[in-house]
C-alpha cells in the first residue's frame, strides 16, 4: 500500500496526469499513471481509459489506457477518527445569496417554468500542508459505499470526491443506472422516514430517467425506492437496468442520462438554462461525470463504469473549493436548503480536518 502511494507521489512530482479511484464497497484501489503530459479528450466515446467530463460536456478529458501505466493495491486500515463538525463559522453573505437563489428557483417552479431545479454553491477552505494521498485514504475509509477518486492533470488541476451516484454501468448492450434524490442528515435512528416532498422529488427523477431510456433501450426494469446511506447523509435510491437497442450507442445513452435530474432538474433543458443564468459561477467538473470508459483491464472487457461527480472539491492555491447542491421543488424552504448544503459540505470537510 505504501509503495502504491509513493509511486503516485513520485509521478505527481513530475507534474504528470493520473487518477486514483476506488469503487463502491470494494477493497481494491486502481491508478492510471499517464506517461506524458498531453491533454487527451473523448470524441465519440469509443476511446478506452478514464474519462473526466465537465457539467456542460465542453471538457471531456481522457487518461488513455494505451498511454498509462495501470497499478492497483488493496486497502489497509487508516488511523483516522474524525470528530463531528459543527459549522458555526459560516459566511452570512453566502447564506443570504444561496437562500435568495433558492427563493428564485421556487418562484420559477410555482410559475410552472419547470418542476425541479438543482441549485449549487461553492465554498473555499484554507489548507495547511495538504497531502492528496492522505486525503484520498481518508475518503475511502470514511465513505466505503461511494466511488472515491483523486484526479490530476497539469492543465486541469487536482480534483477529489466521494460520490454515491452511478451515472451508467454498461457491458455490451446491458446497462445499469440509478435514480438518486432526497437528502437527510444521518442521526442515531436506524430507520429513516421521508417527507412527501422528498418522495415526490425521487419519483420525478425516476420517471424522467425511465422515460428517456425507453427511447434507446428495451426491457427497462425498475426497483422499488430504498434508503441509501453515504457517509453522514441518507438518500432515496432506485435501481434501473435494461438492454440497449441494437442501433443505440454509448454516446446516445450518456447524452440521454447526463445531466441527471439529481444534478440539473426537470425538464432538463429549462432547468439547465436557469442554472447557467442564475448560479453566478461555473461548475466546471462538479456535477459532470467520471470513470472507466470501455475498460479492457477489468473483468468485463469493454465495460464502462461511470459516476456523477457529486460531493467533490478542487484543490487550488492552498485552498479547497468545495461544491454542493440541493434539489429544489415548490415545497422547498430556502433556510432548510442552506442547512442541507452545509451538511453536504461536511463530506469533504471531514477529510480535510487534522
Amino acid at each position: 500500500m505504501n509503495d502504491f502511494f509513493s509511486t503516485i507521489k513520485k509521478h505527481q512530482e513530475q507534474n504528470l496526469p493520473f487518477v486514483i479511484y476506488s469503487k463502491p464497497n470494494s477493497s481494491s484501489i486502481f491508478a492510471f499513471l499517464q506517461q506524458n503530459d498531453t491533454l487527451y479528450t473523448v470524441s465519440d466515446y469509443s476511446e478506452k481509459g478514464f474519462v473526466f467530463a465537465s457539467f456542460d460536456e465542453k471538457q471531456l478529458v481522457l487518461i488513455p489506457e494505451s498511454e498509462s501505466k495501470i497499478i492497483s493495491a488493496e486497502q489497509t486500515k487508516v488511523d483516522f477518527n474524525p470528530v463531528e463538525i459543527e459549522d458555526l463559522n459560516f459566511d452570512a453573505e453566502a447564506k443570504l445569496q444561496y437562500e435568495n437563489l433558492v427563493e428564485k428557483g421556487v418562484e420559477a417552479i410555482k410559475n410552472e417554468e419547470f418542476k425541479k431545479v438543482v441549485l449549487s454553491r461553492s465554498e473555499k477552505v484554507d489548507l495547511v500542508n495538504f497531502d492528496f494521498n492522505i486525503a484520498f485514504q481518508r475518503l475511502i475509509h470514511l465513505y466505503p459505499a461511494t466511488f472515491s477518486y483523486c484526479f490530476f492533470h497539469p492543465q486541469i488541476g487536482l480534483w477529489m470526491g466521494a460520490t454515491p451516484e452511478q451515472l451508467l454501468k454498461a457491458s455490451g448492450n446491458v446497462f445499469e443506472t440509478t435514480a438518486l434524490a432526497g437528502t437527510q442528515k444521518a442521526n442515531l435512528e436506524t430507520e429513516i422516514s421521508w417527507l412527501q416532498k422528498e418522495k415526490d422529488e425521487q419519483q420525478y427523477v425516476t420517471d424522467f430517467i425511465v422515460k428517456r431510456l425507453r427511447e434507446v433501450a428495451s426491457s427497462v426494469v425498475v426497483t422499488e425506492p430504498y434508503s441509501l446511506k453515504a457517509g453522514s447523509i441518507w438518500h432515496i435510491k432506485t435501481d434501473i437496468s435494461g438492454v440497449l437497442n441494437e442501433n443505440s450507442t454509448l454516446e446516445e445513452v450518456i447524452d440521454t442520462l447526463h445531466p441527471t435530474p439529481a444534478v440539473c432538474g426537470l425538464p432538463k433543458k429549462k432547468a439547465k438554462a436557469f442554472i447557467i443564468e442564475n448560479e453566478n459561477y461555473d461548475r466546471t467538473f462538479y456535477t459532470g461525470f467520471l470513470g472507466e470508459l470501455n475498460s479492457s483491464f477489468a473483468k468485463n472487457i469493454n465495460s464502462s463504469d461511470l459516476f456523477v461527480n457529486l460531493r467533490s472539491m478542487q484543490i487550488k492555491d492552498n485552498k479547497a473549493i468545495l461544491y454542493m447542491g440541493c434539489g429544489i421543488t415548490k415545497e422547498s424552504i430556502p433556510e432548510k436548503e442552506w442547512e442541507e448544503s452545509v451538511n453536504k459540505s461536511m463530506t469533504m470537510k471531514k477529510v480535510l480536518r487534522k
